[in-house]
């Protein structure tokens, strides 16, 4: 019963100390941005970056969302074409589209799917 016990609560503490560096590595690395909602959003960050305006044809949100993916917004071209949006109503729907183009931020998932029409 003494070996049982050891062993199980050795189990615990390796389960545990692995928890520990998963969320150790999430804070870190934070791929998920965790850190301005357990700590409050830095706002000396989003007024630099709200003052420069590097795609006339996107919104902030829209902006902020690619750069989130690590895509700089001034590389996504400013107009669309009637060829493009074709290719995006067909790749996304018309639906989606017209989302997008009242100013609702495209998923990573729409976006890589839709890269290819760029």
């Amino acid at each position: 019963m003494k070996k049982f016990l050891n062993i199980f609560f050795v189990t615990l503490g390796v389960i545990f100390f692995i928890l520990i560096l998963i969320a150790s590595y999430f804070l870190i690395v934070d791929p998920y941005n965790i850190k301005p909602l357990l700590f409050g959003s830095d706002n000396s960050t989003e007024t630099s970056t709200s003052k420069t305006d590097k795609n006339p044809a996107l919104s902030e949100k829209q902006e902020k969302t690619l750069e989130t993916f690590g895509i700089d917004p001034a590389s996504v071209p400013s107009s669309v074409t009637p060829e493009q949006e074709s290719c995006f109503i067909k790749i996304l729907g018309q639906a989606r589209v017209n989302e997008i183009k009242a100013g609702d931020s495209p998923t990573a998932t729409e976006y890589f799917k839709a890269k290819g029409c760029i």
